[in-house]
């Protein structure tokens, strides 16, 4: 039987744990340096920086550890260090501070395992556990109609998208199912033999007994009064008569089964204190998100590249490099212009704080901060990030990326793919006859075909894989890891299934088809040559009759 995964309790102890074990060779050097200092103006301007940072150091790493008397004796020690004029006693008053910390770290060690975690650490872990991501677009959703009509065609659409659809006659099986494996959405109807409102009530019983409720929408022929009531009151999350309109239907199922959850936050945490680093580290990674630690600023560029993060935790006092610094060497490269910076220091004036925020980072967090406000100011910041983010690389209609994003991101991958030697394939994707949907049906419509080509590429493909809009009506596709002829396969029957959509402009109903061309890395070498060739196999497919996907070596699926 395999151990259960250390708490954050036990975590945090291990990191107090080897705190404490490096803290003698430390103190002795410090002890070291005073004596050195007291010798001469030229060692005590030398060695003073590094004096106030061991000092200033352990006062922030101890008070976030939970040692308090450590923090308060380094306290002491940095405030005489910087007093002005210094105190007349000040060698002796150090000395005895440093006598003083010596004999709590083998107190400390003494007593080893007996020390008790920050209540607030304590408080933090019980509620600190982050929402498991969703890691894939398929859905599975159970359908619970008596009356066959619609349903075979609800079932191919929303299989067309992807999701998984189990169909139920009877509410007692549904129920049964339920409890056996829980979906993602229902589709529930209102009326069944054994009451006029037992869908309702059927979800209602699941919902207490489960105590997490149903992703519901009601699918009913009555639109009554008392029928929506008893689904509001169910907690139902949307209401539909008979005939639906599929790609409504797929429209709201797609709202209530998106993912909980982005991709977990990126945090990289800058801080040359290796146990205060972890800390924070701990407390980041206990809430769901992926922290990096670097402990000396001339690495934090390479990092940056490697690493991609959302956001810089960034110690103000550090050898080499201060916060202040490091922020604005980041904040004159364009690409980390809007990267969000909080600083993290035990420095509680409020003049140098507002001083070191000049280099237009976000937050000045205090040491020891409480672990719900370091979760709550990164989360914030990163988010409006990621807003901001989307707004300007995705395309407003579609939510894919737009060209110039799209470009970008198949260029990174590629050279990347050309380091790993790795195999991608690129299709281009362009709806048929598209100037005739719109004279025909109106630019409403139009609009509609676009955006569900677009959520069909989304449901079908791969997180991992790239999904652009390139203008109009045209699409392109980065497939990691495939072959061309893979992805000309699964790009097929993309457009089997997407040949077979119903769209409605008004009582009209319509279908439309699209036309691809695929072509392959390292083939094609390069982003241009990728794009040129897959636009061949485009033309090519359209020139022979359209409604098809060709290749980049004429091969037609």
């Amino acid at each position: 039987m395999s151990k259960p995964a250390p708490s954050l309790h036990d975590k945090l102890n291990q990191l107090r744990e080897r705190f404490i074990e490096q803290l003698p060779p430390r103190l002795a050097t410090t002890k070291e340096q005073w004596q050195h200092s007291r010798l001469s103006a030229e060692e005590q301007t030398r060695l003073a920086p590094e004096l106030h940072r061991f000092f200033h150091s352990l006062k922030g790493t101890g008070r976030s550890l939970g040692f308090e008397r450590l923090a308060m004796l380094a306290e002491q020690a940095e405030e005489a260090l910087t007093t002005a004029p210094p105190r007349a006693d000040i060698d002796a008053y150090i000395s005895q501070l440093l006598l003083k910390l010596e004999a709590e770290q083998q107190h400390l060690r003494s007593h080893h395992g007996q020390q008790q975690v920050l209540a607030a650490v304590n408080s933090f872990e019980l509620s600190s556990q982050a929402p498991p991501l969703r890691n894939k677009r398929q859905r599975l959703i159970y359908l619970c109609d008596d009356e066959p009509d619609q349903v075979d065609q609800l079932i191919h659409h929303l299989r067309c998208f992807g999701h998984e659809v189990v169909h139920f006659i009877d509410t007692e099986a549904f129920f049964n199912a339920v409890l056996t494996c829980r979906p993602d959405a229902v589709i529930m109807d209102v009326h069944f033999p054994l009451g006029q409102t037992a869908g309702t009530e059927t979800i209602t019983s699941l919902n207490k007994l489960t105590g997490e409720p149903l992703p519901t929408i009601v699918l009913s022929a009555y639109g009554d009064f008392h029928s929506r009531l008893s689904a509001v009151r169910a907690g139902c999350d949307g209401y539909f008569t008979k005939p639906v309109k599929p790609l409504d239907l797929m429209l709201a199922v797609d709202e209530i089964t998106a993912p909980t959850a982005e991709e977990p936050l990126k945090v990289l945490i800058v801080d040359d204190e290796p146990e205060a680093a972890a800390y924070h580290a701990l407390l980041l990674e206990e809430a769901g998100m992926i922290a990096q630690q670097v402990h000396h600023p001339a690495d934090v560029l390479h990092a940056l590249d490697r690493f991609s993060p959302d956001l810089l935790l960034v110690d103000v006092y550090m050898p080499v490099c201060s916060g202040e610094e490091l922020a604005t060497i980041i904040r004159q490269q364009p690409e980390h212009l809007g990267l969000p910076i909080i600083y993290l220091s035990s420095e509680t004036d409020s003049q140098k704080q507002i001083s070191a925020m000049a280099a237009g980072v976000e937050a000045f967090l205090t040491k020891p901060v409480q672990p719900e406000e370091l979760v709550s100011a990164v989360r914030l910041r990163v988010e409006r990030l990621r807003l901001l983010r989307s707004l300007m690389t995705r395309d407003s209609m579609t939510g894919l990326y737009n060209h110039s994003t799209t470009t970008d991101l198949i260029t990174k991958t590629l050279s990347q793919a050309h380091r790993e030697e790795n195999q991608h394939a690129m299709a281009m994707i362009d709806i048929d006859h598209f100037k005739q949907v719109n004279d025909t049906h109106g630019h409403l419509a139009g609009d509609q075909v676009i955006i569900t080509l677009a959520r069909l590429l989304k449901s079908r493909l791969r997180l991992s894989d790239i999904i652009g809009r390139y203008g109009g009506e045209e699409f392109v596709v980065l497939l990691k890891g495939v072959s061309g002829e893979q992805a000309a396969r699964l790009i097929e029957s993309l457009r089997e299934d997407f040949a077979l959509v119903d769209f409605h402009a008004g009582d009209v109903r319509f279908r439309c088809t699209f036309s691809a061309g695929v072509s392959s890395f390292p083939e094609q070498p390069s982003t241009e040559s990728l794009r040129l060739s897959s636009d061949q196999a485009l033309y090519r497919a359209k020139e022979l009759g359209r409604n098809q996907v060709s290749t980049e070596l004429a091969d037609e699926f």
